[in-house]
């Protein structure tokens, strides 16, 4: 299903399509994701059991994430606006036996529309900086998730060290991510994401942040959020 949708960025969207095919490349333009994704999943699984829950997976992209949480036992909804992602992370689905994910070609806020107060979790993980109206996702998520259930956000914080690190660094320096994978004008500030979320009556837990080390190349979770951050909430 094509989805006409005000919050989307068709160049974000042909962006993705362009690299589809590499998703699941450990050492191609996805590799950082690949890398930072067993910390991620740490980070989850250290607020939520998520084995017999049900799981809405926002910008799921090749499905990375989906298939982490299908794989500990959750029942998965991934969604993502771009056909070809989504084309790629069906064909893995049937490699990897992973019956338990469903893969839409849907907007969050149309999701939220046909499914609100169903997901006991709510994963956006590297999603927000690419929307031109990241408030309406953070609030499509909140609809999604049911009371008591937990939302998880992940980004790109707005300073000129995240520019410094984000953009220089990891896409013209250490060619850690294509030219062009990000705009600073849509990184977004802790601050302004819990300001979202507070809209939503949602209940922050942990912050922390997601560093890299270029000499050991190697990501940590660590006290930092001055660039990459990730944060918990609950719905009350």
């Amino acid at each position: 299903m094509t989805v006409n949708t005000p919050n989307r960025d068709d160049s974000e969207i042909r962006k993705f399509e362009a690299l589809a095919a590499r998703w699941w490349d450990p050492n191609s333009e996805f590799r950082p994701l690949h890398e930072i994704n067993p910390l991620r999943m740490g980070f989850i699984n250290r607020k939520v059991n998520v084995a017999g829950k049900r799981c809405i997976d926002i910008g799921c992209g090749g499905g990375i994430l989906s298939e982490a949480l299908a794989r500990q036992g959750a029942s998965v909804t991934a969604i993502d606006l771009a056909e070809a992602s989504l084309a790629v992370a069906r064909l893995h689905q049937l490699e990897s036996g992973l019956d338990d994910i469903r893969y839409e070609n849907i907007s969050a806020e149309e999701m939220a529309e046909q499914e609100a107060g169903q997901y006991d979790v709510v994963t956006c993980l590297e999603m927000l900086e690419h929307v031109p109206d990241p408030e309406a996702v953070v609030a499509a998520c909140a609809r999604l998730a049911k009371p008591g259930g937990h939302l998880f956000f992940s980004t790109i914080n707005r300073n000129p060290k995240s520019w410094l690190f984000a953009i220089v660094g990891a896409e013209y320096v250490l060619n850690l991510l294509p030219r062009g994978t990000h705009d600073y004008a849509k990184f977004i500030k802790p601050s302004e994401l819990a300001n979202w979320c507070r809209h939503q009556d949602l209940e922050q837990g942990e912050l922390t942040g997601m560093t890299y080390n270029p000499l050991t190349r190697q990501y940590k979770l660590a006290p930092d959020v001055s660039v990459n951050y990730l944060v918990h909430y609950q719905k009350p």
